[in-house]
């Protein structure tokens, strides 16, 4: 069975690819609903993943 060997940081890009999908699908009623949460969360996502990491870099400094 072949693996996948991902870094962190791609594991974290995907989770938050696939949650923000499923959130805008689940949580909007229109398309364009949809799309705009879907990004929107997937920003908020990514933002908290670049925060956390400097707030963790500068942390171990």
């Amino acid at each position: 069975m072949p693996t996948m060997a991902l870094s962190h940081f791609e594991t974290a890009f995907l989770f938050a690819l696939m949650t923000s999908v499923v959130l805008g699908v689940v949580t909007k009623k229109t398309d364009r609903e949809r799309v705009r949460y879907g990004l929107q969360t997937f920003g908020y996502f990514m933002l908290a993943l670049f925060g956390l990491g400097w707030l963790m870099y500068f942390g171990h400094g």
